[in-house]
């Protein structure tokens, strides 16, 4: 259900080429169909520079998996989810961006064993990093590469697989890493797809007090949505 929803979130992103390139010809041509600003450069760059923007905002349908078997010598695992994630940037340049993303709302994980399910747990991500965003701002297609850091908390853990103690989770924080792809609709919309991978493994805790083991969580994320530039 999760991967057919993400595929019907695709639709928009086959829709946006076309589009944005009518627009890019109509602007590109005088009233009478002839190309102008052929003899110099800076029709081009006018055009490059109308569609660069300080800031955009992304809403996306994104979906987490955990890794696998994180809890090192058991066979504890940790179910992916889906949740809506929101992003805003400013754009320092038109290739250098500042963005700050987070879940909308939260990842709920189911937590198993070969038993079956022993429980669950809640995580809610929020990161702030360094992307670098190729090609100039009138481009069709612009992939796009970050770095930086997140936090990820976590709550609402239901563990029994220590009767009448609390098994909780600390906060997971390290490195994120972003590759994504924007495909614009025109100069204000855009349609998304990225993915990332969060570098953590967050301290179990009983009743409080720390044990000594980590869950290597390590999620990575894919996302489809759809963003504006203001």
């Amino acid at each position: 259900m999760k991967i057919r929803l993400l595929g019907l979130a695709l639709v928009p992103l086959l829709a946006a080429p076309p589009v944005f390139a009518q627009d890019a010809v109509s602007a590109a041509t005088d009233n009478d169909g002839t190309p102008h600003g052929v003899a110099t450069n800076s029709t081009t760059s006018g055009d490059a520079d109308a569609a660069y923007k300080r800031w955009a905002v992304v809403g996306s349908a994104t979906m987490m998996q955990p890794s696998s078997r994180p809890l090192r010598g058991t066979s504890v695992d940790v179910d992916g989810d889906t949740a809506p994630t929101i992003s805003a940037s400013y754009y320092a340049t038109p290739n250098i961006a500042v963005e700050l993303w987070g879940a909308a709302d939260k990842f709920k994980h189911d937590v198993s064993d070969n038993a079956g399910k022993i429980g669950s747990v809640d995580q809610l991500p929020l990161a702030i990093s360094g992307q670098y965003h190729f090609g100039t701002a009138d481009k069709v297609f612009r992939p796009f590469v970050g770095v930086g850091y997140y936090q990820s908390n976590f709550s609402n853990e239901n563990l029994a697989s220590v009767p009448g103690a609390h098994v909780g989770v600390k906060d997971a924080k390290g490195a994120i890493g972003t590759v994504g792809l924007d495909m614009n609709i025109n100069p204000n919309w855009f349609a998304r797809v990225d993915a990332r991978y969060m570098d953590g493994s967050p301290d179990l805790t009983v009743n409080g007090s720390r044990t000594g083991e980590e869950l290597d969580l390590n999620p990575w994320t894919v996302g489809v949505g759809i963003g504006a530039r203001f």
